[in-house]
């Protein structure tokens, strides 16, 4: 009886060891595993473009910051900004004027831009077109990305209504879908940026010209989500500053045609909100 009593809490004691075990591994595992966020960018151009150049910039940050970025984007502009307006994303590349929104709520943070570069607007006319000002443009059809697109849309529609022009507006989703229809006379002319038009395949780009321009503003932010915890917030601050500082990382900047990113702060974004904007976003604003 004592024998088969020691030997049962023998057993019971190696069980617990090996279950202890299991447990405190899982456990291990898991704080070891590098956080997983996802990075939400902005649609200016076809999903699979952007998939091209951000991912392997994105796996590179990652392993300098000790966590995974997922690369995250949308169909079109405007479920874009559903999704950043729910706080899907851990962190945001999004434009200045939907920095200003969406950093009342959800709470997004910018905390880096890109290095050396002002947002401008342009207005693009195919090469062949007679149009040589913006007063050639009244009534005419003119193609934008999405209303709430900052320098592609709302300051060249802020150019036209400054100069008390009516033109047709049509929003088509993306800078690339603006190019393309500009260029095969779909419309007279479209908005972009220039950083877009550069990146657009040579057989289109060839076949527009640039019209106007906008004033300069702040660029695109990216911004962290508040729940991200202000030490990894760090880590990721620091890994993407340092891509230019290395021929690797400037390799990864290249496709993107950035020059580097630098540190951000949420005033730079005031001159935006000094205009007093109140343009509606999401995908409910297109078809208001």
């Amino acid at each position: 009886m004592w024998r088969s009593r020691v030997f049962a809490f023998r057993w019971r004691c190696s069980w617990l060891l090996i279950v202890w075990s299991l447990l405190w591994g899982s456990v291990a595992r898991a704080q070891s595993a590098p956080p997983v966020l996802s990075v939400g960018i902005v649609p200016q151009q076809a999903a699979s473009e952007l998939a091209r150049a951000w991912i392997p910039l994105l796996q590179e940050v990652g392993r300098r910051a000790r966590v995974q970025l997922t690369f995250r984007t949308a169909s079109d502009i405007p479920a874009f900004e559903d999704r950043v307006m729910k706080g899907e994303f851990d962190l945001a590349y999004m434009n200045p004027y939907h920095y200003t929104v969406f950093s009342n709520k959800p709470g997004y943070q910018a905390f880096l831009k890109e290095k050396d570069r002002k947002l401008v607007g342009i207005i693009v006319v195919p090469k062949s077109s007679p149009v040589q000002s913006l007063e050639q443009l009244q009534g005419k059809r003119v193609a934008f990305p999405a209303p709430a697109a900052f320098a592609a849309s709302i300051l060249p529609r802020a150019e036209f209504t400054r100069h008390h022009l009516a033109i047709e507006a049509r929003f088509v989703s993306s800078h690339d879908s603006v190019y393309k229809g500009v260029a095969s006379g779909l419309f007279e002319a479209g908005g972009g940026i220039q950083r877009t038009l550069e990146a657009m395949e040579p057989e289109v780009a060839s076949q527009l010209r640039v019209l106007s321009r906008t004033p300069a503003y702040t660029p695109h932010a990216l911004a962290i989500h508040p729940g991200v915890s202000a030490e990894v917030a760090e880590r990721l601050r620091q890994a993407f500053i340092a891509l230019d500082g290395d021929e690797a990382g400037r390799a990864l900047l290249e496709p993107l045609n950035f020059k580097g990113l630098v540190t951000a702060t949420d005033s730079e974004w005031d001159s935006i909100r000094a205009l007093r904007l109140k343009q509606p976003v999401g995908s409910t604003a297109v078809r208001q």
